[in-house]
């Protein structure tokens, strides 16, 4: 069965999508921003973003009864291709051991100064 996860403790999404849906015994999360609850911007090096954005996926997965370290596929879309280290080097805090598949894209707009999104999908 299908459960639509949604927290106060992360940004609400700004169109038609659900922060996280948990099936099938993954939680599938959302584009993620860099921004606090209050929907503002956090960060302005793609580091700071990284963060926000990894620390934003964790509480939906708190959420839902996961964590960061049950990710098993991430993807994350970058505003420039040249941001891709800066990410990378914050990404390793975030996951220092056993770190999950991963794949990128390029962002195709940036609304308020966003470097980042990222999704993931973990077990529940």
């Amino acid at each position: 069965m299908k459960q639509i996860i949604s927290t106060d403790d992360a940004p609400k999404p700004w169109a038609g999508y659900s922060q996280a849906v948990k099936a099938a015994g993954l939680v599938f999360v959302s584009g993620t921003a860099p921004m606090d609850v209050d929907g503002n911007v956090v960060g302005a090096t793609t580091q700071e973003q990284t963060a926000q954005c990894l620390k934003n996926v964790s509480a939906i997965l708190k959420a839902a009864g996961s964590s960061l370290d049950k990710v098993v596929s991430a993807t994350v879309i970058l505003a420039e291709e040249a941001d891709f280290a800066a990410m990378n080097e914050e990404w390793a805090k975030w996951f220092p051991h056993d770190p999950p598949a991963r794949q990128g894209a390029r962002l195709p707009v940036r609304p308020k100064n966003i470097l980042l999104t990222v999704a993931v999908i973990a077990e529940a």
